[in-house]
C-alpha cells in the first residue's frame, strides 16, 4: 500500500508538530510505502532540517506556508471573472450572506451538530471552483493576495443577510481575514495533484485538520484518492483558545472558515479519527458523521517507564510531583496555593515542579511562580529555587538528579496536574505508566484518560486540589491500588503498539472499499488484475549495495527543484516502533 501522509508544520521537520507519532507510525508500518507532503510554517523550521527518514519513505515534497510566493500568473478577463465568482461565493458563505444560517454562521456549525446542506454545498463548490481555476491557470497566489480579493470580501460583509459581526468589519479586519484565508488556501496553487503526485497514492492520511487537509481534499476531487483525517486537536477549538483578543469580526469570519473547511473534510473523508472523546465531540459538532468516527489514542512508548512502573514502592511518600511545560494554561499559581494548604495539614510534604518554560511567555510565568512560592513560604528558605528546607523546587529534566521523565515521576508518590486548558494529557499517561496515582483538574480529556484510577477536581479550585492530595498522601494502600490500576489502563490503551494497529486497521478498511488504484501491466501491456494487493510489499535488502534513489521535491510553482537524492542509511527506529 502507498500512503500519502499530509502534514502542516509537522513531520518530517525536526521541530514539527506531531513529529513523534508520525515517525512511529511510518516506522511501525514498514511493510507499506509512504509519500510525505509537508507544509512548513517558518524559515527556522526549514533550516532545522528533517528527522532521519526510514527507507519506506519513498518521496518527500514540501511547500512553505510562511512566505507568499510569486507565481507570475496573470489572469485573463474570463479567469478574473471566475475568480471573483468563486471567491465571492466562498466569502458570502463565511459572512452568512444570502441565506446563511442565523445560528451557526459565526462558528461554521449549526446547533443541530452540522452545517446546513445548502451552505456546505456552496462552500464546497466555491472551494473546488478555485482549485480548478488554479489548476487551469497555474496558480492563484497573486489573485488571493490582490486588492480584488479584499474588495470581494468587503462586498460579502456588506451584503444583505450578512451577520452582524461581518457587517461591522473594518478595513484592518478585512485585511487580516484576507491575509489568513490566502495563507490557508496556498495549497490550491501547488502541483501535487497529478497522476505522478498524490494521484499515485492509494490513500491520503492528513495528520491534522485545517490546511493539511486541503491537499487530501483536492487529491480526492481531482483523482478520487480516498482520505483519512486525524485530529488530536480540533482546529476550530484551537482557534477559540488562541485568538481570544482578536476583533469580533476577525474571530467570527475565521471561525466560520475553520468550521466550513472541517465540515467539508469530514464529509469527504472515508474515516475521521480523534485522539480522544473530547475532540470527537467537537468533530461531531462540526458536522462529522458518527459512523465515520474512530477514537485512536496517542501512542506512548512504555519501555522508558517500565522500571519505575514495576517498582512503585521506591517513591518518596511525602513528595508531590508536577511535570510539563511551564505556561499560564497549566495554572501553577493554583497549584502553589493548594500546596500551601497541603503543608498546613502535612508539614513534611514537598513539591517538585519539573519542566521548562514554553517561550517568552512561559519564562515570565515561571518567574512569577518563583516569586509567589517565595511569598508563600518565606520562612523556610531563601527562595523557591534554593536548596535546604525549601518545600518547593523548580527543576528541569536532563540534570543529574532527573536525567529522564521517568526519574521525575519516580521522585514522588503523587503526580499532580492543575491545568485550566488541556487536550490529551500526555504527562498523566506517563505518570500512569510509572504506576503513580494522579490528582488532576477536570479539563480536556483528563477524565477519559484517568478512567477512575485517580482523583479529579474542578479547575481553579486550590482547596479541592489540596484536599485530594492530602487524602492520597495519608493513604498509602489507596495510592498503591490506584497506581497499579493506572499502569494497567495505560498499558492497555495508550501504547505505541495500539496506535499503529488502529491506523493499520483503518488503512485496510479504506482500501477494502476503495481498492488499490495503481494499474500494473503484464508483458503484453495489458492490465494485470490483483497485481498489487494491500499487503504485497515486503521490505527486502538486496545484495546490490547501491541504494535506490529517493525522490525529494519542493512542491508548488515557486519551487524549481525536483531532484532525486541518494537514500542514506536509515537511523535506528525510535523506542517503541515495530
Amino acid at each position: 500500500m502507498r500512503i500519502g501522509l499530509l502534514t502542516e508544520g509537522g513531520y518530517p521537520y525536526v521541530s514539527g508538530d506531531a513529529r513523534l507519532w508520525c515517525d512511529r507510525l511510518v516506522r511501525g508500518l514498514a511493510q507499506h510505502e509512504f509519500d510525505v507532503y509537508a507544509l512548513s510554517r517558518s524559515q527556522e523550521q526549514e533550516d532545522e532540517g528533517w528527522v532521519p527518514l526510514p527507507p519506506n519513505v519513498r518521496r518527500v515534497r514540501t511547500a512553505p506556508l510562511w512566505m507568499a510566493e510569486d507565481d507570475d500568473v496573470v489572469l485573463g478577463r474570463r479567469a478574473r471573472r471566475r475568480f471573483r465568482e468563486c471567491f465571492g461565493e466562498l466569502a458570502a458563505v463565511l459572512c452568512g450572506a444570502s441565506g446563511g444560517s442565523s445560528v451557526g454562521v459565526s462558528v461554521g456549525v449549526s446547533v443541530s451538530g452540522g452545517t446546513s446542506t445548502r451552505e456546505a454545498d456552496r462552500f464546497a463548490n466555491a472551494l473546488y471552483g478555485l482549485a480548478e481555476l488554479a489548476r487551469d491557470e497555474g496558480g492563484l497566489a497573486g489573485a488571493l493576495r490582490s486588492e480584488s480579493a479584499v474588495r470581494t470580501l468587503e462586498r460579502a460583509c456588506r451584503a444583505p443577510g450578512a451577520h452582524r459581526a461581518a457587517r461591522e468589519a473594518r478595513v484592518p479586519d478585512l485585511l487580516a481575514v484576507a491575509t489568513y484565508v490566502e495563507r490557508a488556501l496556498r495549497p490550491l496553487s501547488l502541483d501535487w495533484y497529478e497522476d505522478n503526485g498524490l494521484g499515485a497514492v492509494d490513500l491520503c492520511h492528513a495528520a491534522s485538520g485545517g490546511t493539511a487537509v486541503l491537499p487530501g481534499l483536492l487529491a480526492r476531487h481531482f483523482t478520487g484518492v480516498p482520505l483519512l483525517v486525524t485530529e488530536y486537536g480540533v482546529r476550530l477549538r484551537t482557534h477559540y483558545l488562541t485568538a481570544p483578543d482578536a476583533p469580533p469580526a476577525v474571530r467570527s469570519l475565521l471561525a466560520a472558515f475553520h468550521g466550513r473547511l472541517a465540515a467539508e473534510a469530514y464529509a469527504r473523508a472515508e474515516i475521521v479519527t480523534a485522539g480522544n472523546t473530547h475532540a470527537r465531540r467537537w468533530q461531531e459538532r462540526c458536522g462529522a458523521d458518527r459512523g465515520k468516527l474512530r477514537t485512536v489514542y496517542p501512542g506512548m512508548d512504555a519501555r522508558p517507564f517500565a522500571d519505575v512502573g514495576e517498582s512503585p514502592d521506591c517513591a518518596d511518600p511525602d513528595t508531590l510531583v508536577w511535570v510539563g511545560r511551564v505556561e499560564p494554561a497549566k495554572d501553577l499559581v493554583s497549584l502553589l496555593h493548594a500546596f500551601a494548604e497541603v503543608r498546613k495539614r502535612q508539614p513534611r510534604t514537598r513539591l517538585r515542579i519539573v519542566g521548562a518554560p514554553a517561550g517568552v511567555e512561559g519564562a515570565a510565568y515561571l518567574g512569577h511562580c518563583r516569586t509567589l512560592a517565595a511569598q508563600l513560604f518565606p520562612d523556610e528558605a531563601d527562595g523557591p529555587h534554593a536548596a535546604g528546607d525549601n518545600p518547593v523546587s523548580f527543576e528541569e529534566i536532563g540534570g543529574p538528579e532527573l536525567p529522564g521523565a521517568a526519574d521525575a515521576y519516580a521522585s514522588g508518590a503523587v503526580t499532580v496536574l492543575s491545568s485550566v486548558v488541556e487536550g490529551f494529557p500526555l504527562s498523566l499517561v506517563e505518570a500512569m505508566l510509572c504506576g503513580r496515582v494522579t490528582v488532576s483538574t477536570d479539563v480536556g480529556a483528563v477524565t477519559e484518560v484517568i478512567g477512575g484510577t485517580g482523583l479529579v477536581v474542578p479547575p481553579r479550585n486550590p482547596q479541592a486540589l489540596a484536599e485530594a492530595c492530602v487524602a492520597l498522601l495519608r493513604d498509602p494502600e489507596r495510592r498503591a491500588r490506584l497506581g497499579a490500576a493506572a499502569r494497567a489502563r495505560a498499558l492497555e490503551l495508550f501504547t505505541v503498539e495500539q496506535n499503529i494497529e488502529a491506523f493499520h486497521g483503518s488503512y485496510l478498511e479504506i482500501v477494502s472499499r476503495a481498492p488499490i488504484r495503481r494499474v500494473v501491466l503484464d508483458e503484453a501491456g495489458a492490465p494485470l488484475p490483483f497485481a498489487v494487493p494491500a499487503e504485497a510489499h515486503v521490505p527486502v535488502r538486496w545484495a546490490d549495495p547501491s541504494p535506490s534513489p529517493r525522490l525529494v521535491a519542493r512542491g508548488g510553482p515557486g519551487w524549481a527543484t525536483d531532484k532525486p537524492v541518494r537514500a542514506t542509511t536509515p537511523a535506528p527506529a525510535p523506542e517503541g516502533a515495530r
